[in-house]
């Protein structure tokens, strides 16, 4: 395959977001003075845990999903973690999630010491509502659904089922940050909510971070100990729990962005449109998966599935465009699931997206030359295959 002029287009953007120029504006540096000005400030306070600035962030972002209560957290893996143990889950214990996530989903419910069991997935790489309840048995005691690449599940049905079942339901939103669902915010319809601030979110920090958003007070309660060894106050301990306390310097970096989050989803969005248009064109080579229009789907991950998916990747990088692949190996069937059982034809939608979805970047700071050479370099790879 022809090499094509080139350009870089890269996956992360945070050179752009923290450093380099974009258009002759200046972004990077907007933020990151700013920010260092801010943590100046509060450096001085000596606030530096469960601080005001942490406190201030929490409000902001209960505003932002619509709930009554956020507790900041290590990271969006300690949210999932720590919202299991609130809900008093341990070993002997089954959590259904869905075959098609990253680890940490499935890493929470075993580091409970509960055994996750998994679910196939919808043409959307989502969970299938339709085929949950026939996972459930006596043991279990949440179901886990995901927000996988910022898109939707069908809340309504998995809370329908969770009700009827008494089972309670903690959504992993950790990928979608002001995704909705007719309006209604992710983290919005479980007994909690579960987010990362991983550099590579929408709204992320210079570090690990994570928030759990909860309408209950007894959780919000519960949690509020678990995150902080379980202390009521410096000299009582109600329950044993962990230093899982969003660091407040987080905090204040999160506080600087919050405000941004909605214009940068709706940039994401705009750019993940401009990519579906183009690649609909491709019948046959790419498949664009269907968009619900009552689903604001934040792109965390812009997937597609693809003809010939290995060569196609291959042939990005060579041009330039950094493409990924989320996740070549069907997570029910990696080594450290090896004892649940699993077999190939388990999950055959989940194996058919591992062999062909791509991940191309469709992040907010791309520019429209960029994201037209991405396209260019799709339709070069098939030729005259997708006239």
């Amino acid at each position: 395959m022809k090499t094509m002029s080139a350009m870089k287009v890269e996956f992360s953007y945070l050179r752009r977001q923290f450093g380099q120029a974009r258009r002759g504006e200046d972004p990077g540096r907007f933020y990151t003075d700013r920010i260092i000005e801010d943590i100046r400030d509060f450096v001085e306070t000596a606030d530096f845990t469960l601080g005001e600035k942490l406190e201030e962030f929490e409000s902001k972002f209960s505003e932002l999903v619509g709930v009554k209560h956020s507790i900041g957290v290590n990271s969006g893996t300690d949210a999932l973690i720590l919202s299991l143990k609130a809900l008093g889950i341990g070993p002997g214990d089954e959590v259904v999630t869905s075959a098609e996530t990253f680890i940490a989903t499935a890493g929470a419910i075993a580091a409970t010491g509960a055994t996750p069991v998994f679910v196939d997935v919808n043409d959307e790489f989502i969970i299938d509502a339709d085929l949950i309840e026939q996972a459930v048995t006596e043991r279990t005691k949440a179901l886990l659904p995901v927000w996988f690449t910022g898109n939707a599940p069908d809340m309504a049905r998995i809370n329908e089922i969770g009700t009827r079942y008494s089972i309670p339901v903690v959504e992993d939103s950790c990928c979608a940050i002001d995704a909705a669902i007719d309006g209604r915010k992710a983290g919005s319809f479980g007994i909690t909510g579960t987010f990362s601030f991983h550099p590579l979110k929408n709204l992320n920090v210079w570090s690990d971070g994570g928030m759990i958003t909860t309408n209950s007070d007894l959780m919000n309660e519960k949690l509020r100990l678990l995150r902080n060894h379980g202390l009521i106050n410096r000299d009582e301990v109600a329950v044993f729990g962990v230093n899982s306390r969003l660091d407040t310097i987080q905090a204040v970096v999160a506080l600087r962005m919050i405000d941004d989050v909605a214009s940068i989803t709706d940039q994401r969005i705009a750019n993940a449109a401009v990519l579906d248009r183009a690649f609909s064109e491709l019948p046959g080579c790419i498949e664009v998966p269907s968009r619900a229009p009552n689903v604001r789907h934040v792109y965390h991950l812009y997937m597609v599935r693809a003809k010939d998916r290995d060569n196609l990747l291959k042939h990005c990088i060579e041009n330039g465009v950094e493409a990924k692949v989320h996740y070549p190996i069907p997570l029910p069937y990696q080594q450290c699931c090896r004892h649940l059982g699993y077999k190939r034809g388990d999950f055959p939608k989940t194996e058919r997206d591992c062999g062909s979805i791509i991940t191309f970047p469709a992040h907010q700071y791309l520019t429209d030359e960029e994201l037209h050479y991405i396209i260019d370099v799709v339709r070069a790879f098939y030729g005259d295959n997708w006239r």
